[in-house]
């Protein structure tokens, strides 16, 4: 659990770096919503990494084995590509700027692949809520680091030395990866990289059926797309059109957000421990997908630091419920012979509410405004909450995610 924690850190330190805390650096730049909002493609690496996948299925590095080979090799390459970054001005050097960004979020990307290949294949299955909860605390505890600390620095100081203090954040991946133990191998790699392409897929529809494989397939692409689309502009409204400072933003956003994430993660174990995977699901996206409409109330009221307060504890409150079921439950349909590759997929079809649709996400607010929008991303939820109905009957799953 402790190393899940840490590895949970690792990944995510870089995505805000290239999502909320990038969009606040634009936006302090005076970057229009437009271009902020094109800013969400920078991180389409995160829906397409299932295209690489394989190659960290099938191949293994000289050093640490498998999985925490490629973990090594990539969180040096994120260490060296951040400080890069922050030596660069998104308005001078705008190509060189996006392409840099785009660099991390590839390797973010790959970061993520192995970290929950790496998950999947160290938890057995009635591990797999408390190992992806202690993950999803980790990875939200960086967020405070990259995100709370962050805009408190940029109040006080340069986004080039924010992003430089970041890349040394960073360094607590490098310990977690050569603190852990290498999973045991519980099932054969893909003995070419041929066969690490097709035998995912094939192994899925082998195991589920057309139907099961579909059914799961679109349940991972809809069942976080309101929430996701709404991190695509939820910075840029708390600081625009709310009109909180990069402080007060930090402090309740990202520290008593933490909050409601720890106790997400508390509470979401227990509940799934007690009543299994699919039971769960549909109840925890209800909850996530209404706490969206508190953000809705917040921009019908104007400015209130109440309002603010409740909507950030049950909004991360409920997506670390939901995240730890949803991650849980991808993990459970996947082998371990090629679970990196198949969980990269599964996990890429969950960001394309803000990776592929994010650039919409500014065309709705220009269109319904921001009440409209935040109603909009709610209501998204309703086919993820459908297909999660759906689940029991098309996966063959063990008793302990029942």
């Amino acid at each position: 659990m402790a190393v899940l924690f840490a590895l949970g850190f690792a990944s995510g330190t870089p995505m805000l770096l290239t999502g909320q805390t990038l969009r606040a650096w634009l936006t302090d730049a005076h970057l229009d919503n437009e271009h902020i909002a094109d800013y969400a493609l920078v991180g389409i690496a995160y829906t397409l990494k299932f295209a690489w996948a394989p190659v960290l299925d099938r191949f293994v590095l000289p050093v640490l084995g498998r999985r925490r080979g490629w973990l090594l090799a990539l969180q040096l390459g994120l260490v060296a590509a951040i400080a890069t970054l922050a030596l660069l001005d998104p308005v001078a050097q705008p190509a060189a700027f996006a392409s840099l960004a785009v660099t991390i979020a590839l390797l973010s990307a790959s970061q993520d692949v192995v970290i929950d290949a790496y998950t999947a294949d160290a938890l057995a299955d009635h591990e797999r809520a408390a190992g992806v909860a202690s993950y999803v605390v980790g990875y939200r505890s960086a967020m405070v680091a990259t995100g709370a600390l962050a805009l408190v620095m940029a109040d006080h100081t340069t986004w080039q030395l924010v992003y430089l203090t970041m890349a040394a954040v960073m360094l607590v991946g490098l310990i977690a990866t050569l603190a852990a133990d290498e999973p045991a191998v519980r099932a054969a790699p893909p003995r070419t990289l041929a066969s690490a392409v097709y035998l995912p897929f094939v192994e899925l529809v082998r195991r589920l059926g057309w139907r099961g494989a579909g059914v799961i397939l679109g349940f991972a692409a809809v069942y976080k797309f309101g929430d996701q689309l709404a991190q695509v502009m939820l910075v840029t409204f708390l600081k625009s059109e709310s009109g909180f400072d990069w402080t007060h933003i930090a402090i309740v956003y990202q520290v008593l957000g933490f909050a409601g994430i720890a106790l997400g993660g508390v509470f979401g174990g227990a509940i799934v421990a007690r009543h299994g995977l699919v039971r769960v699901l549909f109840g925890f996206g209800v909850l996530q997908a209404a706490t969206l409409l508190l953000y809705a109330w917040l921009a019908a009221a104007g400015k209130s630091l109440p309002i603010f307060c409740v909507a950030v504890v049950a909004d991360n409150l409920a997506y670390s419920m939901a995240t730890a079921a949803f991650v849980g439950m991808m993990m459970a349909v996947c082998s371990a012979a090629v679970s990196a590759t198949q969980l990269a997929l599964l996990t890429s079809l969950s960001s394309v509410g803000q990776r592929v649709f994010g650039p919409l996400a500014a065309i709705v607010v220009d269109h319904a405004g921001w009440v409209g929008f935040f109603v909009t991303c709610s209501a998204c939820a309703i086919p993820g909450l459908l297909l999660a109905l759906r689940l029991r009957e098309v996966t063959p799953l063990t008793r302990d995610v029942c």
